[in-house]
């Protein structure tokens, strides 16, 4: 059997998802929440389960490369340094700028490191999508979201 960067790309979802299903399962809930069809604990060991589905089929569905052992060229390690410092700088942006407006600069910086340059694209991949995950969270599931630090002295 060959190793390329199909099955490394595949092996490492599927131990972030085993890892971040751990932790899930160690997420406090409130008393009785056990006994409720949604909690706390819920949508994150969902998640867990589909990337560990998703992992195993990057594992089975990868072709390995013909003659190498061990291929990692053709990995743009760059690439993927800019956008772990994206999810860094996104983790940071939300604390100070809120859920809604460090999603959407988040999504538009992300697509454009890989290469989306047209700023109607970016805009219209990013804002809907942040928008609607504010919305499902906030109003549907009245999931309270911080405005943020500079925004939460403004109108309240």
């Amino acid at each position: 059997m060959s190793v390329n960067k199909d099955h490394i790309g595949g092996l490492i979802f599927l131990v972030l998802s085993v890892t971040y299903g751990y932790y899930a399962q160690r997420i406090p809930m409130l008393p009785g929440d056990e006994f409720e069809p949604f909690h706390a604990q819920t949508l994150p060991i969902a998640l867990s389960y589909l990337g560990g589905i998703l992992g195993i089929c990057m594992l089975v569905t990868s072709k390995g490369s013909a003659g190498n052992k061990f291929n990692i060229a053709g990995l743009d390690f760059l690439l993927v340094a800019k956008l772990l410092a994206n999810i860094v700088l996104f983790a940071v942006a939300l604390e100070w700028i809120g859920f809604t407006l460090a999603t959407i600069l988040f999504l538009v910086a992300g697509y454009w490191l890989l290469g989306e340059r047209n700023i109607k694209t970016l805009l219209i991949a990013s804002v809907p999508f942040a928008v609607g995950i504010w919305f499902m969270l906030a109003k549907l599931l009245d999931i309270y979201l911080a405005p943020g630090r500079l925004f939460s002295g403004f109108g309240g």
